[in-house]
């Protein structure tokens, strides 16, 4: 069967497309501990790698420049109203998708897998540049003029099969996939329960609302004060 890996941040994005990825590939995962402050991430990633059973890879990688208030302990999270409309937000890690991509081809082409997935979207998001068409787009050109696959006319592929889908889309496959969303982690913050206050954990609400279906992370007195 062919391979493919999967960046699995332990978000419900990133679940989602695992197990869209698992319909036609053969799945291995790769998850980054890079310093971000919900270090519960990472165990939610190896948790719904476990429950897919795709074997996974931790990389423990540092940006110590930081950069972005999900990686600086002197600077809060934001509110999700507080970001202005159209700009980029404070949780904008510096050219994270470069480097997460840059690794993963670098494995795809290592154990001789053909595609690499990740769950990035650019509708219901939090307009991040490394997270739209154009860059993905660039990113395939990079593939193909800069690898070993690539200069042979087989280049690893890069896969985004919720690009274009919304909050309310991407619940909704993982309903029809069985997706265990209640091994994922989407709040910025750490801690036993979501913020429900970070803009993350406000799109994951709106999904979740929009699908009609009740978000299987949150306790039953959570829910019913969103």
């Amino acid at each position: 069967m062919k391979k493919a890996i999967v960046l699995l941040s332990g978000g419900m994005d990133s679940a989602v497309t695992l197990y869209m990825a698992k319909q036609g590939y053969d799945v291995e995962t790769l998850i980054f501990d890079y310093g971000q402050k919900a270090t519960k991430e990472v165990d939610c990633a190896i948790r719904l790698s476990e429950a897919a059973g795709s074997p996974y890879t931790i990389l423990d990688i540092d940006l110590p420049w930081q950069g972005s208030s999900l990686l600086d302990g002197d600077e809060e999270i934001p509110e999700g109203g507080e970001n202005a409309v159209g700009g980029i937000p404070s949780t904008y890690v510096p050219a994270r998708n470069i480097i997460f991509m840059s690794f993963a081809v670098s494995f795809a082409e290592a154990i001789g897998a053909e595609a690499v997935f990740i769950g990035a979207h650019q509708l219901d998001f939090s307009n991040y540049p490394d997270c739209r068409d154009v860059f993905f787009e660039s990113f395939r050109n990079v593939i193909d003029k800069g690898t070993r696959s690539g200069s042979v006319g087989a280049p690893v592929k890069v896969e985004t099969p919720i690009l274009n889908f919304t909050k309310k889309d991407i619940v909704a496959k993982g309903l029809e996939l069985g997706v265990p969303f209640e091994f994922s982690w989407s709040c910025y913050k750490g801690g036993g329960e979501p913020c429900g206050s970070c803009e993350s954990c406000i799109l994951r609400a709106k999904g979740f609302a929009e699908a009609g279906a009740p978000d299987p992370l949150l306790s039953k007195e959570l829910r019913s004060q969103g």
